[in-house]
């Protein structure tokens, strides 16, 4: 990464304007242009010093819950329990770990009361029990690069 990158990761964390061209006004305020920006953003992306890119929502704000949830799946059955798993559109994004719970995922519902539902239905689907770990309390930790 260059300074031109830290900066540019440094202003997005600050959040985006509000705009017909946000990456443009950004670009502006970097001294580079839009093109330059996402061309950036997309090589980050390609050499996976990002691993995702978009909106932060606030589920709780908006009416809806989210929870962390995890499964100890059998490692021959990892694969098909992940496709279960990734196949229920309120599934967030799911992540495989070196533990005896070894599949860890975000549930995300437009209803707090819906969670447990797709908790049941996720259980059903894989025969597996899920493990809910909701959110007690909310922590932003921002990264900064130095320039």
């Amino acid at each position: 990464m260059d300074e031109l990158d830290r900066d540019i990761l440094n202003e997005l964390q600050r959040g985006m304007p509000i705009c017909e061209r946000p990456f443009q006004v950004v670009a502006e305020q970097l001294g580079t242009d839009e093109a330059e920006l996402l061309r950036r953003l997309e090589a980050m992306q390609e050499e996976g010093l990002l691993t995702r890119f978009g909106p932060l929502f606030n589920a709780q704000r908006m009416g809806g819950a989210l929870t962390l949830a995890a499964l100890a799946v059998p490692k021959e059955r990892f694969d098909e329990a992940t496709a279960i798993v990734n196949a229920f559109p309120e599934v967030a994004h799911n992540y495989a770990r070196e533990h005896w719970l070894n599949m860890w995922f975000v549930l995300a519902t437009e209803l707090p009361e819906r969670i447990d539902g797709v908790i049941a239905e996720i259980e059903e689907a894989t025969g597996l029990k899920v493990y809910n770990f909701p959110k007690r309390e909310e922590f932003y930790v921002g990264l900064h690069f130095r320039a």
